[in-house]
């Protein structure tokens, strides 16, 4: 028996049916599938299959902008009150499914120093923390590349998350270390890990350079990257997010699988 829990996201999939991708992930040994919404889960539910990261909730401020993706959020204070007021509602759906953690973003500097960004992002958290923490549920900020797939992304580096972490002080809000991103922006993939595991929720995969397949055409050795995250103990999911290039992408897909089952 693997000592990973095995997750996949949604996204990369997205040209399969959710229950042909619920029917495949069973038979792979995958017991979660991530980055879906609230109303996703009768689905997954229905083959027994549980969602280890719920996707985000958008909405639209007064003055016209969308807020809650990558590229717009917490760290502004003026999308703070629309942000309250789309993931209030979000964290309880994604509650009453049984789903534990919803992922949230930074948002990009837009000029805007790291220091102060990092000082709004822990203010708008901590709006919604009293929630989190009666429901049971943890919003979990992801670990993002700025140098290739999402320029000017605020929350780039381990140390920033790490620290935002300690401004929200509570084990209801974590980090999402996605290991191709960071494998990017830090390397020291594994040291990385070990020193902050206690403040890391969840991870993703993906083969570093291009976010394929998790072989031995990319520079990352996934096994030893799994032995460190067991090592430390995680209990919760790891999610498997590259884009398949194979001709048959479940195929790509146990494989990553089975280089990750450790």
């Amino acid at each position: 028996m693997s000592l990973i829990h095995h997750s996949v996201c949604r996204w990369c999939y997205d040209s399969i049916p959710l229950e042909d991708l619920c029917i495949a992930a069973r038979e792979i040994g995958i017991s979660s599938i991530e980055l879906v919404m609230p109303e996703d889960m009768p689905i997954l539910k229905k083959h027994g299959l549980t969602c280890a990261m719920i996707s985000f909730p958008v909405g639209e401020t007064p003055d016209g902008t969308k807020v809650g993706r990558i590229e717009k959020a917490f760290n502004r204070i003026e999308h703070h009150d629309t942000l309250v007021e789309i993931y209030e509602p979000h964290m309880r759906a994604a509650a009453a499914t049984g789903a534990k953690n919803v992922i949230v973003f930074s948002g990009n500097r837009e000029g805007m120093s790291d220091t102060e960004g990092m000082q709004n992002c822990a203010t708008g958290i901590l709006r919604l923390l009293p929630l989190a923490e009666r429901l049971g549920i943890t919003l979990v900020m992801e670990l993002l590349n700025s140098k290739i797939d999402h320029p000017d992304y605020m929350c780039d580096r381990t140390a920033w998350g790490v620290e935002l972490c300690k401004l929200a002080g509570s084990p209801n809000f974590g980090l999402l270390y996605d290991i191709y991103h960071m494998q990017i922006m830090e390397g020291d993939v594994i040291r990385t890990i070990r020193e902050n595991h206690k403040f890391i929720t969840h991870y993703h995969t993906g083969g570093c350079p291009g976010r394929n397949e998790i072989d031995d055409t990319q520079e990352l050795f996934y096994p030893a990257i799994m032995r460190a995250i067991a090592d430390t103990g995680h209990t919760g999911h790891v999610g498997q997010e590259f884009i398949p290039l194979g001709k048959d992408p479940l195929a790509s897909l146990r494989e990553g699988v089975e280089i990750c089952s450790i």
